[in-house]
């Protein structure tokens, strides 16, 4: 029994940092002056806490939506990017998104990028 209590110890101590830490806020710029776009978020301590990504709008080639049904649903948006694969926009103090905000918040980037749609 003091394994298990030890190891909620240690997930508990886990989550509570990550809640205090802020871990994965951020913001995203989209720059359509200069063509760039900046995606930054915070990660844990170290020296990798902060994270930005920076490409050009000409090499983002869609907005995806992924939509998970099931016992815990979800929802998240995604930027799929030439040469760097799909980077997840939908940010960790936003979990609560209805598909329908999702959606809207696809179709008004759709439009500004002026990019497809791509459901899965």
């Amino acid at each position: 029994m003091s394994f298990y209590g030890i190891a909620g110890l240690f997930i508990s101590s886990y989550l509570w940092c990550t809640i205090l830490w802020n871990v994965g806020s951020g913001y995203d710029q989209f720059d359509r002056k200069e063509g760039i776009v900046s995606i930054f978020r915070w990660g844990f301590p170290g020296i990798n806490r902060r994270i930005l990504l920076r490409f050009l709008m000409q090499d983002i080639q869609s907005i995806r939506i992924q939509n998970k049904e099931g016992i815990s649903p979800h929802c998240i948006l995604y930027i799929e990017v030439r040469g760097q694969g799909a980077i997840p926009l939908s940010r960790t103090n936003k979990t609560f998104l209805t598909l329908d905000k999702i959606e809207e918040k696809a179709a008004e980037l759709a439009y500004f990028l002026n990019v497809p749609i791509e459901v899965f």
